[in-house]
């Protein structure tokens, strides 16, 4: 099993792109192929799928985004296809609050994600995604997330409020909303 690859971008194409590595093309399928710019150096953390009739490769920005991935493909009825499409329109922080929240209605906007699909993903995967998503904000934000946790508050509270506070407003006003998000 690849656990990542770094490489060229050599070409990109609807549902994947063609990263070189040693003078060999690696076809990747990835959430948004467009995200990814013609020539730039990429390092991509990879999922290979093997079956039967194909040997598949899947890659993705971050660990989150590939360990988020391989949560929502275990789940009964959600494809590589599914869970590809879910990644491509969210983000791992947002798609992981609204499982954790119970937000069906967020998880049907995706494409191929109607109700007994969003529903199966929440029952399936709420209270078992663990990720680190305050790597991905900002200073304030990590601030907020040490002072909640000095206060006690679990890291799965604290990931809940975390996706619903304003990155731009200072670190006292994104502290008084989290307490009031938390009190809720």
């Amino acid at each position: 099993m690849y656990n990542y690859i770094k490489g060229v971008i050599s070409e990109i194409r609807a549902d994947y792109i063609t990263i070189e590595n040693y003078d060999i093309g690696y076809k990747i399928y990835t959430p948004n192929p467009f995200a990814y710019t013609l020539g730039a150096s990429v390092t991509l953390y990879l999922y290979q799928k093997v079956t039967d009739d194909e040997i598949a490769l899947y890659g993705f920005h971050s660990v989150d985004e590939r360990d988020l991935f391989l949560k929502l493909i275990s789940v009964n009825g959600i494809g590589p296809k599914s869970a590809k499409a879910i990644l491509a329109a969210g983000n791992v922080a947002a798609i992981t609050s609204a499982i954790e929240s119970g937000n069906a209605k967020f998880l049907q906007k995706f494409p191929g994600i109607g109700p007994k699909a969003s529903q199966q993903i929440i029952l399936d995967l709420q209270g078992k995604i663990e990720f680190d998503h305050t790597s991905a904000f900002t200073a304030s934000i990590q601030e907020v997330d040490e002072a909640l946790h000095a206060l006690g508050y679990s890291q799965k509270e604290i990931q809940k409020v975390l996706s619903k506070l304003d990155q731009e407003k200072p670190t006292n006003e994104l502290l008084k909303d989290a307490l009031r998000w938390m009190l809720k």
